[in-house]
Parts: structure tokens; C-alpha cells; sequence
């Protein structure tokens, strides 16, 4: 038996090991950082400080976060069905127009409350309808998931730039952008939530999205491991084969984890487009689909692991704005190689000091 087939405790898979790749990243990241003469004490200090030290950098990291777990979510319900939706990208994009267009039909008449449901159910089924043709061109047609969900990102972003420039710009005005929505559109913050722990939110754009991806991971949890359908998904990612020999109907279980999947993606647009912006802009994605696929791996596929994951790339993002702010060698782009490092370590390198850990675990339990 090889040690990647060797089974291991959960704390060592889902604890140990990730903690382990974690520190690697932080380690190279900070020989990074000394290498351009800073010193990487001060460095991890103004990371946190400006991510986890005040409550408005709180409410920042936890926004980013939100829309990473969004995207997580995505990613992960199609990887245990054994697909690798890179889609969640233009699924979220599009997913936001039907979030705008709930906004802007009801905000003129109703509370927010009224029309958060609405909202978030266009997201949904935008998001959806927009995984619906890579997944089909899967299920049926065998073309591959990752190719066409890439292609997909590239169609919806000039989709939806084609709609703001031409069919839902406000007239007269140059940015392509929808009119910005009333209250009744809009999610309201969570400074209540932030006050409950003594802290001021400020302006950060932390908001009532935040709940609901809370809840989408609880459904996603019943949904994998408590269902019918979670079951022959999950059997499905390990092998098609068994699972359609066990009976496992094929076309139908591809279909509706890639929809579930475009739907978690448009879901993300709450954040951005009814939360901060309160209006649907260009770009308003800003990379938090492709983002999501390593918070998916960091995250193990499991919703516990993904809110854990995002929460991780919030800091980054907030901590490293703040960081390339107090420390101007240290460019955005630095930060960006950090994050890439973290990533290498602790997704695409999962496995790199596994068989070490198995041995050592092995010689303990035989002791």
C-alpha cells in the first residue's frame, strides 16, 4: 500500500497537515520579504494589524471572506461529483444580474427584507442557468468541464459588459453602471453583529451576506453528507464507473451538482453588487471565482474547512492592502506571491510532506 492510500486520522488530514503546508507558506513568504530587505516580523505584524487589528479591518477581511466562501461552496459541491468547475468566475458575474434586476424592480416598493429573497434567488438561478450548458455539454456530449466553464467565464464577462454599456447604463451617465438601488435593495451592514463584540465596523462593507453564506454551508453539509443525492454525488467523484454500475443515473446527477454549483457561484454577487456597491458594476467579481477554487482546496471540499480557508484569504487581502501600505517595497504584487505561495503550499503541494507524516504516524501506532 502506498502512503497516499494509507488512511489517517481526521485531525492529522483536515488539522496537521494544512497547518503544516500553512507555516511552509508563511516561511517562504517571509524569506521573500527578507530577500528585498524587510524583515518579516514586522511584515506578518502590520499582515494582521491591518487585517484582524481594528473593526473596521475585521469587517473588510469578513467581506472579502463572504465572497470567498461563496465561490468555495461552488467549487467544492462540483469537485465531489467529480467535476472541476473553473466557471465559478462568469457564474458569479452573471449571477449578479439577476441579483441587480430583483433589486431595481422592487426596490422602489419594498423593505430590504422583502427583497433579499428575491435577490437571492435570481442570483441563484442566473448563476445556475449559466453552468447549465457546460454542464449538459458534460453530461451528454462528453466535452470537458474544465474547458468549457473557462470558455463560459470569457462569454459572460462580455456579456454583461455589452448589458451595462448598452442596455442598463443610466442615461446620460459615462461609467457602465445600473442607477444605484434604494434601501429597499439594498443588504444592510452588520455593525450590530460587529458591536455585540465592542468593535465599530467604520466603512468597511460587511453585510447581511455574510449569514446567508453561513447558511448556504450548512445546507451544502446536509446536502453532501445527509442526502440521497449527496451520497451518489460523492460516489460519483470517486468512481464514475462504480457509481453508474450501482445504477447512479449519470446525466442527471452531473446536471444538477454543476446547477447547485452555478448557483452557489451567482450567490456571490449578494456581497458585492445588493452589499457594498449597491449598484451592478463592471468587474465587480474582482477574481473571488478563481479565488475560490483555492479556498475549496485549502478547505479539503468541506464547508467547515472552506469558511476557515476564506477567512484566511480576507486577511490576506485586507492585510496584504494595509501591508503594501505601511511597507511601500512591498508591492501588490509581492502580496500577490505570497498568496500564490500559500496556495502552491497548501493546495497544490496537499500531499508533499503526507508520506513523511505517514511514517511517523505509523511508527507511533506501532509503538
Amino acid at each position: 500500500m502506498t502512503t497516499a492510500s494509507v488512511p489517517l486520522p481526521n485531525w492529522i488530514s483536515y488539522g496537521l497537515i494544512p497547518l503544516i503546508n500553512l507555516l511552509l507558506a508563511f516561511f517562504f513568504s517571509g524569506l521573500v520579504v527578507w530577500w528585498i530587505g524587510e524583515s518579516p516580523w514586522e511584515a506578518l505584524k502590520f499582515l494582521i494589524q491591518g487585517s484582524l487589528g481594528r473593526g473596521d479591518a475585521i469587517g473588510f477581511t469578513l467581506f472579502y471572506a463572504t465572497s470567498f466562501i461563496f465561490t468555495g461552496l461552488s467549487v467544492a459541491v462540483a469537485f465531489h461529483a467529480g467535476l472541476f468547475n473553473i466557471g465559478s468566475e462568469g457564474q458569479a458575474y452573471v449571477g449578479g444580474l439577476g441579483a441587480a434586476l430583483a433589486a431595481l424592480a422592487l426596490d422602489h416598493y419594498v423593505p430590504w427584507y422583502v427583497t433579499m429573497p428575491f435577490a437571492v434567488a435570481g442570483a441563484a438561478i442566473f448563476g445556475a442557468a449559466w453552468a447549465f450548458i457546460p454542464a449538459w455539454l458534460q453530461a451528454k456530449r462528453g466535452s470537458h468541464i474544465v474547458i468549457t466553464t473557462i470558455m463560459f467565464n470569457f462569454i459572460g464577462a462580455a456579456l454583461m459588459v455589452y448589458l451595462l454599456v448598452n442596455v442598463l447604463i443610466v442615461p446620460g451617465k459615462m461609467a457602465p453602471e445600473t442607477r444605484t438601488f434604494l434601501e429597499g435593495g439594498q443588504l444592510p451592514k452588520l455593525d450590530w453583529l460587529m458591536a455585540l463584540f465592542g468593535l465599530k465596523l467604520g466603512p468597511a462593507p460587511f453585510n447581511v451576506s455574510f449569514l446567508i453564506a453561513l447558511v448556504m454551508c450548512y445546507l451544502v453539509w446536509l446536502l453532501i453528507w445527509r442526502t440521497k443525492l449527496g451520497y451518489e454525488m460523492r460516489t460519483l467523484g470517486i468512481s464514475p464507473s462504480a457509481a453508474i454500475y450501482a445504477g447512479v443515473p449519470y446525466v442527471r446527477t452531473v446536471i444538477i451538482a454543476m446547477l447547485i454549483s452555478g448557483a452557489l457561484a451567482g450567490m456571490m454577487a449578494l456581497n458585492a453588487v445588493n452589499g457594498a456597491a449597491a449598484r451592478l458594476q463592471v468587474e465587480f467579481v474582482a477574481g473571488a471565482g478563481f479565488v475560490g477554487i483555492a479556498v475549496s482546496l485549502m478547505g479539503r471540499s468541506h464547508p467547515v474547512g472552506i469558511i476557515l480557508a476564506a477567512i484566511l484569504f480576507g486577511i490576506l487581502y485586507q492585510g496584504g492592502a494595509d501591508l503594501s501600505f505601511e511597507m511601500p517595497t512591498i508591492t501588490r504584487d509581492m502580496i500577490v506571491v505570497i498568496q500564490g505561495l500559500v496556495i502552491l503550499f497548501a493546495g497544490a503541494l496537499e500531499h508533499m510532506l503526507r508520506p513523511a507524516i505517514v511514517r511517523v504516524y505509523q511508527q507511533i501506532a506501532r509503538a
